[in-house]
């Protein structure tokens, strides 16, 4: 039995197109010129400026890391991942002693932004899981209980990227 022919998928609407069927952004150089990375994405060298009315990512992380801190979260680490993803510019990880804890940092954070008029994206995760996430565009903050955080080693995984600062 024969199968009939499949349109191009600009030709189907019920299809997003894919990866192959979009061409790079800045033309197949990438947009400075330097090539595509080899996922097919355009590379980012540097930190995309802020638009109007938003904080800097670092500003907005060291801020995160503060109100953390008011918290007693233990062993901050605050990455800049601006070179290694496009993602977020910036990870904050802690680490929290109980669930009721975890819970405490992550709201404090998010109150404390909230009193300066920065609201977050989305949050993910509640302490009863011990891991709770933050998502502040430009920032994800990472709350963890000290287990889920020695499983899961992001700071290891994201080796490559620059430690900004280190609150122990």
């Amino acid at each position: 039995m024969t199968q009939p022919a499949t349109p191009p998928a600009e030709e189907r609407p019920d299809r997003p197109a894919s990866a192959d069927d979009v061409s790079q952004v800045g033309g197949p150089t990438g947009p400075r010129g330097e090539g595509p990375r080899p996922d097919g994405l355009p590379r980012r060298d540097a930190p995309a400026p802020p638009a109007a009315g938003e904080r800097d990512p670092l500003d907005l992380a060291r801020r995160i890391v503060e109100l953390a801190e008011d918290k007693k979260a233990a062993d901050i680490v605050l990455l800049d991942v601006s070179a290694q993803t496009t993602l977020a510019d910036c990870f904050v990880i802690c680490s929290g002693g109980s669930e009721r804890q975890l819970g405490a940092i992550a709201d404090g954070i998010v109150e404390g932004l909230r009193g300066e008029g920065v609201r977050p994206i989305g949050r993910e995760g509640e302490a009863g899981s011990h891991w709770v996430l933050v998502d502040y565009g430009s920032v994800i903050v990472h709350v963890f209980a000290p287990p889920e955080r020695d499983f899961y080693q992001l700071e290891r995984h994201w080796a490559s990227a620059r430690t900004v600062l280190r609150v122990q």
